[in-house]
């Protein structure tokens, strides 16, 4: 039996058509023009113990609505969850005691408070015994030298050191289940690797089940066996991380600076590279901010080296740098068929 079940679970919210100006607000205190957004639409997919899955999408794909109702926090519109043989959101205070939640941008410690402190108010919540408690201390301790951090109010924490007192907090009352929402969100390489080994040896000695949404496909790259891409709701892709490292590791995005950047520039470097590569190139072109556009190449048909002389050679290129494919190429990838 898996220990998550889901199957054509959807959520829908109405949103009100919200008319401009004072006189439009005053109407819409007695409007009636809704519509319905389709935050999650009809998705199914079961997960076993022990498994780190990455869930992963755009933004707006519909991820954070599915934690949310795989937590209890939201009522699914329709359709079955199941976590744990359980109903998440008809008795949370039940459920919460095998859930363990990690929110990149929140904090679940206490703001004011040292540490240790905010840790032994959650082990009084969970009720962990002291035993556990000091056991699951010292593994951390161990891994990434919590105890220096002990003394520290919350509030003075650099954002590494928070999130690793996070999933520490998460993973207190030993939860069969953890959900880490961008667990390494602005962090620097190197508290991004402790954060990854933590998550690695906490799964492989508890067996715990790990959901990872995250926006850092070096994350999923390093952590998970199995992904889930949803997008407008819909799940596109449910499989081996390995089909998809393998879609990875073909494309790279050239991220290029051009002089006297314009309206046509985009239209002129689509056509352009059309000419020199042929129609079949696998190159996307998209302007991503002021003066940049993002270039992203199929290796596999187009070289990135003949690609990236191309352009300087016919556009006043003033700065290039080679970053990983962004989730939204990645999506754009999977639509286009090629994840199969």
């Amino acid at each position: 039996m898996s220990l998550i079940h889901i199957q054509g679970l959807s959520k829908h919210f109405k949103i009100l058509n919200r008319r401009e100006g004072l006189t439009g607000a005053f109407k819409d205190l007695f409007s009636g023009d809704f519509r319905t957004v389709k935050a999650v639409d009809g998705i199914s997919f079961d997960i076993d113990a022990g498994e780190i899955v990455g869930y992963i999408g755009p933004n707006g794909a519909g991820k954070s609505t599915t934690i949310k109702m795989m937590t209890g926090i939201l009522k699914p519109t329709d359709g079955t969850i199941l976590i744990n043989d359980h109903v998440p959101y008809t008795n949370r205070i039940k459920q919460a005691q095998i859930m363990g939640v990690v929110f990149g941008q929140r904090t679940q410690l206490w703001w004011d408070l040292p540490v240790i402190e905010s840790f032994k108010i959650l082990k009084e919540i969970y009720k962990v015994d002291q035993k556990t408690f000091d056991r699951h201390m010292d593994m951390f301790n161990e891994l990434v030298g919590l105890k220096a951090l002990y003394s520290q109010q919350a509030r003075t924490l650099s954002l590494g050191q928070r999130m690793l007192c996070d999933i520490t907090a998460s993973f207190l009352h030993n939860p069969q289940v953890v959900f880490l929402d961008e667990p390494t969100i602005g962090l620097d390489i190197s508290v991004k690797a402790k954060i990854r080994s933590v998550i690695k040896e906490l799964n492989r000695e508890r067996n715990t089940t790990i959901i990872l949404t995250t926006h850092d496909l070096g994350d999923v790259e390093a952590l998970c066996h199995r992904i889930i891409i949803i997008d407008k709701g819909k799940i596109l892709y449910d499989g081996d991380i390995k089909k998809v490292n393998a879609l990875f590791g073909a494309y790279r995005t050239i991220k290029v600076q051009i002089n006297d950047f314009n309206e046509n520039t985009i239209a002129s470097l689509k056509n352009k590279l059309t000419e020199r590569f042929g129609k079949d190139h696998g190159i996307i072109v998209a302007e991503t901010e002021e003066f940049w556009t993002d270039v992203t190449i199929d290796q596999a048909r187009t070289p990135l080296s003949d690609v990236l002389g191309f352009v300087m050679s016919n556009f006043a290129v003033s700065d290039v740098r080679i970053v990983e494919i962004s989730m939204e190429n990645v999506v754009q990838q999977v639509y286009d068929g090629a994840l199969g």
